[in-house]
């Protein structure tokens, strides 16, 4: 697996993984049904923040975007966003992107990352970012209305670089 930065003639190939993930409802709580123009700045991001593609045998299989948390004097902080193709999870696409995003926030010098809203029902991502040293910091209660479980909590997550 290759993981780099994506170019522009990338986001339609990142788009079918992002609509569908989003469409589904489970994980993120960013609009649903959008278009291919009204999705891009969704994800794609911009310096000095960076999204990436993860490529497999010549496919797009996951995504990342990361950068600061917040501006000014929040700066030290950054964030990160990812994706897997739903045919490709398990199979250490989204630890691969993971450890990419831990790297490249310490080679930009951020002190730490914060993930804001990590869905409490998403097991796979929640002890994903454990095993790579995040920890939960607070849980927001009732914050996402997950399509099966109903409202349920956003986790906080966290770990110094």
């Amino acid at each position: 697996m290759i993981i780099r930065q994506a170019t522009e003639q990338d986001w339609p190939r990142i788009y079918p993984i992002y609509a569908g993930i989003m469409n589904e409802g489970k994980t993120y709580a960013f609009p649903e049904r959008q278009s291919l123009e009204e999705a891009r700045p969704w994800w794609m991001e911009e310096p000095p923040g960076q999204t990436v593609v993860a490529v497999s045998d010549g496919e797009i299989v996951g995504s990342a975007k990361m950068g600061a948390n917040r501006p000014g004097r929040g700066g030290h902080v950054a964030t990160a966003s990812f994706i897997v193709d739903p045919d490709r999870r398990g199979k250490g696409t989204g630890r691969a992107l993971g450890e990419y995003v831990v790297g490249w926030c310490r080679e930009q010098g951020f002190a730490s990352i914060q993930f804001n809203a990590v869905v409490e029902t998403n097991a796979p991502a929640v002890h994903l970012w454990q095993a790579l040293g995040f920890r939960i910091i607070g849980t927001v209660p009732d914050a996402f209305d997950h399509p099966e479980h109903g409202r349920v909590g956003l986790h906080v997550m966290f770990r110094y670089l």
